[in-house]
């Protein structure tokens, strides 16, 4: 999912987002949520605790499989993304991986992959 260009005079656009107070708090919880669940942070976590830790549903595990092979990702990026998606799923305070967030994860990875080609 490429991230849209911006409009002309866009970035002077005074929308207020979240103070970082409040994102540093939505931070902490996230990891909290992470050590309660599974006594380590995501980015610890083994394959196999992955794998326990990301259910996935059918839909999801075919959305990966086509990115692996449009990307060509390796396992070990496979893995980041599922950590990521896990993650992001923590942020929004969810219990399960969703479509969305895997699909975040791997937007992620693909702005990764233009920037370091450029």
């Amino acid at each position: 999912m490429p991230v849209r260009s911006l409009r002309q005079g866009e970035l002077q656009n005074k929308t207020q987002g979240d103070n970082s107070s409040v994102i540093r708090a939505r931070v902490e919880q996230a990891r909290a949520r992470q050590i309660a669940r599974q006594g380590k942070a995501n980015h610890q976590l083994s394959a196999p605790e992955l794998e326990h830790h990301c259910v996935l549903t059918e839909g999801d595990k075919a959305l990966l499989e086509q990115a692996i092979n449009k990307l060509g990702l390796s396992t070990r990026a496979y893995h980041r993304v599922l950590k990521l998606a896990r993650t992001l799923a923590d942020m929004a305070a969810r219990d399960n991986v969703n479509t969305v967030d895997i699909s975040e994860a791997l937007s992620y990875r693909t702005l990764d992959r233009q920037s370091s080609n450029q």
